[in-house]
């Protein structure tokens, strides 16, 4: 086991071309104070662990044909700073984060405990 947390969020991240270290900025603190845990509370006022994965595949089109293509996602060599950035913000905010392991097969065990999935394109 690489990365584990309790109750909390499981970050999903996928970083595209366009994003930069002030978008990783961005994102680090819409996912730590985002109010999404029970009752309406975030990451930070719970202090809730924070486990982020690596996920190009949230770029994936399948618009045509039947095999889809990963384009919009950056390359590795761009979306691994990108990644570590996020993750290095979420900890200068204080925030108890683990992670899984850039551009490795892993497995992801979660269990939804609520209605509470978004998507955050920023």
């Amino acid at each position: 086991m690489v990365g584990s947390i309790g109750e909390g969020l499981l970050v999903l991240l996928g970083v595209t071309h366009t994003d930069t270290p002030a978008t990783a900025e961005t994102m680090a603190r819409k996912i730590h104070e985002l109010r999404l845990l029970p009752g309406e509370r975030s990451a930070a006022d719970l202090g809730a662990g924070i486990l982020v994965v690596s996920q190009f595949t949230l770029y994936g089109d399948a618009r045509k044909g039947r095999r889809p293509t990963w384009s919009a996602a950056a390359p590795a060599e761009v979306a691994e700073p990108l990644f570590t950035a996020v993750v290095d913000a979420l900890r200068d905010r204080g925030a108890k984060v683990e992670t899984g392991r850039f551009r490795t097969h892993m497995m992801v065990e979660s269990v939804n405990a609520g209605p509470n999935t978004l998507i955050l394109d920023l």
